[in-house]
């Protein structure tokens, strides 16, 4: 690879690091910084990348402004037998980012330009200021302050990560004067959020059968129990032969996790609009609220490019690793599904994952099956009383293991039972 207007090397560690970051902030599709290539695309490796690392942490915390604390991840990896530190950058959305200590000025403010970082004249600056996102979550002041967050300490201790007295201020729940924020009461144990999942008999909203509420409590519980329901919903189908066992879920368990985070981290909570889970006959749709009036380009949100909506529930949820890496998620369901998965419209986005209908038709299959043998096998014991596993199987040429299935689900349903001692006796009908 060469450099380009989303990939820049560095050989060694440098002061001009926060100027690369701050342009990948401003652009609209964020970037890669790799530390330990020189600009040749040579790897050249990095000395001692545990310490290199933490710098680069500490170094992105405290130098840029606004917080880039959500919108960067830094990896360690390994090329040609050598350690390498690279640096993934989300396109911000409080533009524009600069160097803290030069400010928002053309000293401070850079933009990429091709493969290289350009200072931003004035213009450009007052450009980007005038369209900035002012109503992000962390500057809305919580409807409540009497927030508790013991559910959220217990999955940070999950993680081995500890919460101390100034989590809040860590995590960035606090608005600039010292109120508990709107990503404050998403996390807290108990809030006005309802997160629903709903099930309907048919291919339309007419015949309700199930609706499940899992809401108004901590964000990241709800996710993981609307993923413990959505894991029950999506039943396998096996498909067994005398040698294999083949396994065929209703739909792809991969990309239906990554569409239920996307729903959870995405979502335009300044709406009050919760994602919405609903689960039809042929289909399961995953709808949240922002749509074209928060992605802005849908040719750069396919290319994988993230820009998290809020970066202070994107950092908490990569804490508790509900999240990989910066728009990784994203392929995942176009690599199941394709971008017809996805509806986006001016104010909301939805994924409808179609039923494998392959996994039902297996299904349906193997209960055929299932009940043609078993139906097989009771007739044969009603017509030949007395017999042992191991004598049945030698006489229909069928499996032990199999049988034994079978027979237990006979004996449960009351309809044959064992009679005699166990190494004489055998099945006969009830």
């Amino acid at each position: 690879m060469t450099e380009s207007y989303r990939i820049e090397y560095k050989q060694t560690l440098t002061d001009t690091l926060e100027k690369e970051i701050v342009a990948f902030l401003n652009s609209s599709e964020g970037g890669i910084v790799y530390i330990g290539i020189d600009s040749t695309g040579e790897v050249v490796g990095c000395e001692k990348p545990d310490d290199v690392q933490l710098k680069v942490k500490d170094k992105l915390k405290h130098n840029i402004l606004p917080s880039c604390l959500g919108l960067f991840e830094v990896i360690l990896e390994e090329r040609e037998a050598k350690s390498i530190i690279k640096v993934v950058v989300a396109s911000g959305r409080e533009t524009p980012y600069y160097v803290k200590k030069y400010g928002m000025s053309s000293k401070g403010c850079f933009t990429r330009i091709g493969s290289s970082s350009e200072p931003m004249n004035a213009a450009m600056i007052e450009d980007l200021f005038s369209r900035r996102v002012r109503n992000s979550l962390s500057k809305i002041r919580s409807q409540r302050q009497d927030l508790t967050f013991e559910q959220l300490k217990i999955y940070y201790e999950e993680k081995g990560l500890q919460l101390n007295e100034q989590f809040a201020s860590n995590l960035e729940l606090l608005t600039e004067d010292g109120y508990y924020n709107y990503v404050a009461y998403l996390m807290a144990d108990s809030n006005g959020t309802s997160i629903k999942v709903a099930k309907y008999a048919g291919i339309d909203k007419v015949d309700l059968i199930e609706n499940n509420e899992y809401g108004y409590c901590s964000l990241i519980k709800a996710t993981k129990r609307v993923l413990e329901k959505l894991e029950i919903e999506n039943k396998t189908a096996a498909l067994i032969t005398s040698t294999t066992r083949k396994e065929q879920p209703l739909w792809n368990r991969v990309a239906l996790r990554e569409a239920v985070i996307n729903a959870m981290v995405h979502n335009d909570y300044t709406t009050q609009n919760p994602p919405v889970f609903e689960i039809f006959s042929d289909r399961i749709e995953i709808t949240s609220t922002g749509g074209l009036s928060t992605i802005k380009n849908l040719e750069d949100f396919f290319s994988g490019y993230s820009k998290p909506i809020s970066r202070e529930l994107m950092r908490i949820y990569k804490d508790l690793e509900l999240v990989e890496h910066l728009g990784s998620g994203l392929n995942r369901i176009l690599k199941a599904y394709g971008k017809d998965s996805f509806v986006v419209k001016e104010n909301f986005m939805r994924n409808v994952f179609y039923t494998n209908k392959k996994a039902i038709k297996q299904d349906e299959g193997t209960n055929e099956g299932i009940n043609e043998g078993i139906n097989t096998l009771y007739d044969f014991i009603k017509n030949n009383p007395s017999l042992r596993v191991s004598q049945i199987a030698m006489k229909i040429n069928k499996p032990s293991k199999t049988l034994e299935r079978w027979i237990k689900q006979l004996k449960d349903e009351d309809k044959i039972k064992f009679t005699g001692s166990k190494k004489t006796g055998g099945y006969t009908i009830i």
